[in-house]
């Protein structure tokens, strides 16, 4: 624990860079100031560099293009791999782990060793893998490198331990799972097929033992030969020669015949006794044409052939439509019987595979459901009832159901919102599924006791929101929300939403939520903003919308040269925005030339509309068009319960609307922000001096989330390839880190020198006031283009995975010239009880302003307190306040007291407006206030503020506006999302880079406690998806369809292990069926076959050393890459090594009680045939 003491003089002098702690930008620079009584704060900071620690949590969603697909029948858990070499393990709610290999390398195949708890993994880089899942992180035991052949195919037979390997030259290799060596025992292509074959086989595309004999495996080659092969005797039992490709092979569990399907759309049956022709070929979906031939048809991918007890077997295949059915959906065809049932997919099959009651593939199967794993979705089919309805999924796997544009994370919430979200919700869900439970059922998972309420809530491309009950590191849709309904439908090819964003008019931009007060906000792609109310109750109501015309007439500019630096401030109001209130567009909206004005994007419904319970929208706000140009995206929001207010800004400019009154209060262009305290020199340009290129700035896509000071990456870290998720190489020159003097593409403060704040200083001269603007050895300010009004050209491309990453219509060819105006956007908005002035004795609601331009302004209002004075006499706003400065555009604010502790904004309590009216106890508003003042005994009012920008993080002291603490964050890079959040106990700001780094800030020291390079590159979606909440956690979009879950409080990596379910769980193996007497004692030997005599070493000899390389895995060990080196690192190793000793004595002993078991069975079984057969004669036998 550490103290520190700060002596306040009121008084600044030193620069902003200096060292952290060093007072700077306190009042006006130049401009000496009464000092305040020196008093001082007393802060014990406990958070030490030891409380944090970087690590990932669990990961929602379905997984992003897969490519595999397996399940444990024993286990009963289901493996997914994918193409970004990522492995997702699923089980009962709760169990859901995902793995990565290091090389990134796609998933070919997926072979569970059942019962083991192990799994092998075939990748494109032809390596296999063996993965221990008896830990809960698990981790690469075994590696096995092919050097020379590309695998195909991978076939592990029920409790053995040898792997077959077919690879596209047509051999056969055997691979040894214990030690995860190559076996000297391979099966050569020009082996199994004739000598007299003049071509060859192609690649193995199938490998199955037969369910009679295990000493016979059948090999399938990709030109239609089918090879059974004799192990013992190393020498082909039969050849099929087939004029079709094949691509799968179902084996009856008898072993006497089997089906194969082709690249023609048909299915062949083979009967071990006559290998010369098939003896049933059947096209499923093939008719008969009038000329007398098959109509040709698709391929089926893949058969299985699953027997039954009591029934007819299912025939289950993917694929096999006619060619000429064009625009059918994907088919899974289930054949039972005579029934013939054809479910159509949403997406194109990956992968199925049938689940059966039974391990052992020489029983019956009785399969009783059907994993189908498609490009975008995972579906179970229940087999059990005739209509094959499908189970409901338990997994979160429609997060992508439309592309997720924006996220939020709230952690801590008020315990009974998710009870009642879920409530509502649940009245939504769809019906029809099946009654049975949810198959995929294995592993365990208990509530940790480090659990909170936590709720993610994410907007999508189609206007909708959803509610996900993220407690207890699981996630669950509570609540969906469209916003699209408070709106008319846009016809097709006409309509002003229609102009703007051709696809996704109502695509959710950000969102502001209030969990105590249950206040939603909204912020649209087409410049609207929807307030909506919670009730429990359905309502009638109409839905109020305001009109405000947010839009500079002449531009700010940033004066281009230091010659001319004259003050060039117009008076107030005089290019003011205009709020307009609702009025009917009419056709006097346009102008005589067609030019639109003061039109929305979009129209909103006039009528009264019933809702249902949940939120319920009850003002809309929407940005005008202006003289033919449409309105500019909003940046920035901020909506305040206890004062009734929402403030929202884009690069035009700040307006302030009264929800309650529902009136605009405030709505003004950001020059006219300043008045006369201005920092920055300005020209005045002609209102339509530059139309045309202004008009490019207008509607941008959704990579517009982030404020407009940081729409594109702009480091060197980025370039356009990583926009888009498809395999286009977009190439681009990227673009030089930015200099001191151009801070992210804009023009920074002046804060090489003392910062002002108030009014600038003026030196007077012969000519007059001039307004410097140079430091000691600074260059003058130089023009410089904002990220904001920036646009890059794009590929045109209205694929769903293009709109997932990046929302931007071009409608330029070309980057935009870097000798464009700048505009200073609003980039953050905070309400709060602050000192708007120096001068001011207690705190007052303010409305703090932070711009791109580094600038943060504060506001403060008059906001009456009565309720029924608060619904009739005007909020008033003062002029503007303090005005501070930063480095880089400004990204957030918060408020600690004297204390150190954290001060909430004020809020209202919910009530519910549409409950019924209580005569005897009228319906009062009830607000709690955190005022900085009642929280401090010891060091009188006052209070901390912490502003944190692009480059920079501040701690002023209020009102007296001192810089107690400054800490430069970045010099190479930029911040993209800062947060001040609880962690243990205490607070600390929370910083993300566009390079990848995570870092944490003390507070309000501003100490470095953590700094680690998490992701190597950002992308524009996790850019604009990170969000950090309390409790030491983050999340971000991983991929357009997975939410990836972090945390950065060592706590939370300790107790992860607790909170993470066990995959493995141990679980008697089923015992064969009993094949009686008889049929044990003559019906072959496939029970006596020995592999490991075959196989082993001794009999085999070794593989060539050049054909594979064995690389050994980390094990249980990768939790020494994050331990320190030292003590830690020993101690470390030591407990891993304790816990994998362990871990081997708990396999000894599980073996050994096996082994104790079996004995007993085989002693019981010989002292009953003794018994049996004591008494009889030899010629009984």
């Amino acid at each position: 624990m550490k103290k520190f003491r700060k002596v306040l003089d009121g008084l600044t002098t030193s620069s902003p860079g200096g060292t952290m702690g060093s007072p700077s930008c306190g009042s006006a620079a130049g401009t000496p100031t009464a000092a305040p009584t020196p008093k001082e704060i007393d802060v014990q900071e406990t958070l030490v560099s030891e409380n944090f620690q970087l690590c990932k949590t669990v990961r929602h969603g379905f997984p992003y293009q897969p490519t595999a697909l397996a399940f444990d029948p024993v286990q009963k858990i289901l493996a997914i791999g994918s193409r970004s070499g990522g492995v997702r393990i699923l089980g009962r709610p709760g169990v859901d782990c995902y793995c990565q290999h290091e090389s990134g390398a796609a998933v070919l195949q997926l072979q569970f060793l059942v019962n083991e708890g192990a799994l092998v993994t075939a990748c494109a880089d032809d390596t296999l893998h063996l993965w221990n899942l008896r830990q809960r992180r698990p981790a690469v035991l075994h590696s096995l490198k092919f050097n020379r052949e590309r695998i195909t195919f991978c076939h592990l037979p029920f409790q053995s331990k040898w792997l077959y390997v077919g690879t596209e030259r047509g051999n056969t290799h055997i691979v040894n799972i214990e030690s995860f060596i190559l076996s000297g025992y391979v099966i050569m292509w020009n082996k199994a097929i004739e000598l007299s074959t003049k071509t060859h086989p192609g690649p193995v595309v199938h490998l199955s033992d037969s369910p009679k004999d295990e000493g016979k495996l059948l090999i399938g080659f990709e030109s239609g030969t089918i090879v059974q092969w004799d192990l013992r005797v190393k020498k082909a039992d039969f050849r099929i020669y087939y004029d079709e490709a094949i691509h799968s092979v179902g084996w009856h569990h008898e072993g006497k015949q089997f089906m194969c399907s082709h690249s023609d759309g048909s299915l062949t049956m083979w009967n071990l006794r006559n290998t010369t022709k098939p003896f049933q070929v059947t096209f499923p979906h093939g008719k008969i044409q009038k000329d007398g031939r098959k109509e040709s048809c698709k391929p089926i991918l893949k058969v299985e052939y699953k027997t039954c007890r009591n029934s007819e077997p299912f025939i289950i295949f993917s694929g096999g439509l006619s060619y000429d059915k064009a625009g059918r959906r994907p088919t899974l065809t289930i054949m039972h019987g005579k029934a013939i049932t054809v479910l159509e997919m949403d997406y194109p099959i990956v992968e199925f595979m049938a689940l059966c009651e039974t391990p052992y593939n020489n029983e019956v199967q009785e399969p009783y459901a059907v994993v189908v794993l498609l490009e975008k979705d995972l579906i179970v089919v229940d087999l059990t009832q005739s209509n094959f309805p499908v189970f409901e999924n338990p997994y979160p796997m429609d997060i992508h159901e439309s592309p997720v544009t924006c996220t939020a994370y709230f952690a801590e919430c008020p315990p009974d919102i998710i009870p009642i979200l879920y409530s509502i919700g649940a009245k939504h869900k769809k019906t029809g599924y099946s009654q049975k439970e949810w198959p995929i059922a294995g592993g365990t998972w208990t509530l940790g006791s480090h659990t909170y309420p936590e709720i993610i809530i994410t907007g999508h491309a189609d206007g909708s929101i959803k509610f996900w009950d993220a407690s207890a590191i699981t996630l669950q849709m509570l609540y969906k929300l469209k916003t699209s309904k408070a709106f008319e439908k846009p016809k097709q090819g006409e309509g002003r939403a229609a102009e703007l964003v051709e696809e996704d008019p109502f695509a959710v931009q950000m969102v502001s939520w209030c969990p105590q007060s249950r206040i939603f906000c909204v912020v649209g792609i087409s410049a609207h903003i929807i307030l909506y109310r919670f009730s429990k109750y359905d309502a009638n109501t109409q839905i109020v919308s305001l009109e405000v015309r947010l839009q500079c007439e002449s531009e700010d500019v940033i004066s281009p040269s230091e010659n001319e630096n004259n003050p060039c401030f117009t008076e107030s109001g005089s290019h003011s925005p205009q709020p307009h209130q609702q009025h009917p567009p009419s056709p006097g909206s346009r102008t005589p030339e067609g030019i639109k004005d003061s039109i929305p994007c979009l129209k909103v419904k006039d009528r009264m509309v019933r809702v249902p319970p949940g939120y319920q929208a009850e003002l809309v706000i929407q940005l005008l068009w202006v003289d033919g140009e449409p309105p500019q995206q909003i940046t920035s929001l901020d909506v305040n319960s206890a004062y009734g207010l929402l403030a929202f800004g884009n690069c035009n400019g700040l307006a302030v609307v009264d929800y309650m009154q529902k009136t605009i209060l405030l709505c003004v262009s950001t020059l006219d922000l300043y008045g006369a305290a201005d920092p920055y020199q300005r020209l005045t340009r002609s209102p339509r001096r530059n139309r045309q290129s202004t008009s490019e700035f207008c509607m941008r896509g959704l990579s517009n989330f982030y404020s407009d000071s940081k729409k594109r990456i702009r480091t060197s870290y980025q370039s356009l390839t990583e926009l888009s998720d498809n395999q286009q190489s977009i190439d681009m020159e990227r673009s030089k880190s930015p200099t001191s003097d151009h801070v992210n593409g804009h023009c920074t403060s002046p804060t090489s020198q003392p910062c002002s704040a108030g009014k600038p200083r003026v030196p007077m001269g012969p000519e007059g006031p001039r307004l410097t603007r140079r430091g000691p050895g600074r260059p003058p300010f130089r023009k410089a283009q904002s990220a904001a009004c920036m646009e890059i050209s794009l590929p045109v491309s209205h694929t769903e995975e293009s709109r997932e990453n990046s929302f931007s219509r071009s409608r330029s060819s070309s980057v935009s010239s870097i000798d464009r105006d700048t505009k200073e956007a609003i980039t953050t908005l905070q309400f709060g009880e602050s000192y708007g002035r120096k001068t001011d004795a207690v705190p007052t609601p303010c409305l703090w302003v932070g711009t791109s331009l580094g600038v943060v302004l504060l506001i403060p209002m008059s906001i009456p307190t009565d309720q029924e004075d608060r619904m009739e006499e005007p909020v008033t706003i003062g002029p503007s306040g303090a005005v501070l400065m930063l480095k880089g555009s400004v990204l957030r604010f918060s408020f600690l007291d004297c204390m150190g502790a954290l001060l909430q904004s004020p809020y209202e309590v919910w009530r519910d407006p549409n409950a019924p009216e209580d005569p005897d106890r009228p319906r009062k508003r009830k607000l709690v206030h955190f005022s900085p003042s009642s929280s401090q005994d010891t060091c009188g009012d006052g209070h901390l503020a912490v502003v944190c920008s692009e480059r920079q993080a501040k701690v002023f002291l209020m009102p007296s506006q001192s810089c107690l603490f400054v800490h430069n964050i970045t010099e190479s890079s930029f911040v993209l999302r800062a947060d001040v959040v609880s962690v243990s106990n205490s607070v600390c700001l929370a910083c993300f880079c566009a390079n990848g780094h995570v870092m944490t800030l003390s507070l309000p020291s501003l100490r470095p406690l953590m700094d680690i390079n998490y992701l190597p590159l950002t992308d524009m979606r996790i850019a604009r998806t990170f969000c950090f909440t309390n409790g030491g956690q983050a999340l971000y979009l991983s991929s357009p369809t997975e939410i990836q879950r972090i945390t950065y409080s060592q706590e939370m990596c300790d107790n992860l292990q607790e909170m993470l379910g066990e995959l493995f769980t141990p679980i008697e193996t089923p015992e064969a069926q009993n094949r009686g007497f008889l049929k044990g004692f003559f019906g072959g030997n496939a029970n006596t076959f020995d592999r490991e005599e075959l196989f082993g070493e001794a009999a085999a000899g070794k593989a060539s050393r050049s054909l594979a390389q064995h690389i050994p895995g980390q094990g249980g060990m990768e939790g020494m890459k994050v331990a320190a080196s030292g003590v830690v690192g020993d101690l470390a190793r030591a407990r891993i090594a304790l816990d994998e000793r362990g871990q081997r004595l708990g396999e000894l002993e599980e073996r050994t009680a096996l082994m104790m078991t079996s004995a007993e069975t085989f002693s019981k079984h010989a002292h009953e045939l003794m018994l049996k057969c004591k008494d009889k004669k030899w010629y009984q036998f």
